[in-house]
């Protein structure tokens, strides 16, 4: 059975210009012939695991999984049981509120000194805006700019950031246009840092749930958060959104997403990285905001992705000698698979990244789009 697996697999990948024993940088190594029946039994899962434990490599692991990506070789394979079980507990059960912590204690707490090293100087973990940009700092400072233009921050503003990470935009939004913030986040790592660094602006970052806030903001940003809320869970976000925003106010949503409606996210992800994470489709984004906010604008840049995620990389690279003691070799293949995998996803144009404003009731006279 295994050799029909490697004589499967290896058409496969022929098929596509990939060649097992290639020297070409998309060109795949396998170093155990195991590989073969782990990718054939258990999917992108196995795919990922084989390359974890040093099973295969790719002298360009990306350019190797965007020619899969785009050679849809997923619909020539055998059904993915690891994506089937994935979907029928999304289905089931709602593992977003029942584990609310569980990404905070699995990714972002894991430790500041990666992110630090990974990051720009503001540690924004988001995609970057590379339109006029040549480098990571000049480009996420794009975005959040671009992010301040789109609601239109005034001086005096009371500012609400959902997700808020290590408070990058509160801190930028407070030195440039001359706000004062809130930002909640499940992550005991990002709130320590947020309020360590703040130094006298008038922001500060809470260690809470999104649905214990209370009180009413001018404007709300959520950047990179709502690819944890859940599906099921759409509706009472916004509803949550809608309480907290004045009558005026104006509500950024800065999310991942995806163009086919889904119950899950991608097995080896949701695993090793991000868990219980699943992106948005437009259909369940429309659905769920229906009579609660009105949608202004919608933006979708996901292309930048790429370069955001290639550039994180580098830097993981170049800091790796620092933090091999403290992470080890199965660290390194993991992380470094989730970010070249992840450039290569979006490369494909499989996921998108999507900024999208809303006001409460529409705004009179209409909003101005900006870009």
């Amino acid at each position: 059975m295994s050799e029909k697996f490697k004589a499967f697999i290896t058409d496969l990948l022929a098929q596509i210009d990939i060649t097992v024993g290639g020297n070409r940088p998309w060109d795949i190594q396998v170093h155990d012939e195991r590989f073969y029946s782990r990718v054939m039994t258990r999917g992108s899962l196995g795919l990922g695991e084989a390359y974890m434990d040093g099973w295969w490599d790719a002298g360009a692991v990306d350019q190797f999984l965007y020619r899969v990506l785009t050679g849809h070789l997923n619909e020539k394979m055998r059904v993915d049981f690891s994506l089937a079980v994935l979907t029928i507990k999304g289905m089931v059960l709602n593992p977003q509120r029942l584990h609310v912590r569980e990404v905070a204690e699995k990714h972002y707490d894991i430790g500041n000194d990666l992110y630090s090293k990974m990051l720009d100087p503001y540690m924004v973990y988001s995609c970057a805006y590379w339109r006029d940009a040549q480098t990571l700092e000049a480009a996420q400072e794009a975005k959040l700019d671009l992010i301040c233009r789109k609601i239109g921050l005034k001086p005096g503003m009371r500012i609400l950031d959902v997700g808020s990470g290590w408070g990058g935009f509160l801190k930028f939004a407070a030195e440039r246009y001359g706000i004062e913030g809130l930002g909640i986040t499940v992550s005991k790592e990002q709130m320590a840092y947020a309020n360590d660094t703040r130094g006298d602006l008038p922001i500060e970052t809470r260690l809470m749930d999104y649905m214990d806030l209370d009180g009413r903001f001018d404007r709300i940003v959520s950047i990179g958060m709502f690819e944890h809320v859940g599906y099921k869970n759409y509706p009472a976000y916004f509803g949550k959104v809608r309480e907290l925003l004045a009558d005026d106010g104006l509500f950024l949503l800065h999310t991942i997403g995806g163009s086919l409606s889904r119950r899950s996210g991608e097995p080896w992800l949701e695993k090793y990285i991000f868990p219980h994470g699943m992106l948005p489709s437009p259909k369940q984004v429309s659905r769920a905001v229906e009579g609660k906010l009105v949608m202004e604008d919608w933006h979708n840049f996901g292309a930048d992705y790429d370069p955001t995620l290639m550039a994180w990389h580098e830097r993981f690279e170049a800091a790796w000698p620092g933090l091999a003691a403290t992470y080890g070799e199965r660290f390194y293949r993991m992380w470094r698979y989730y970010l070249l995998s992840c450039a290569a996803v979006f490369r494909a144009r499989w996921v998108h990244l999507w900024q999208i404003v809303y006001s409460k009731d529409g705004v009179q006279g209409g909003y101005r789009s900006v870009r």
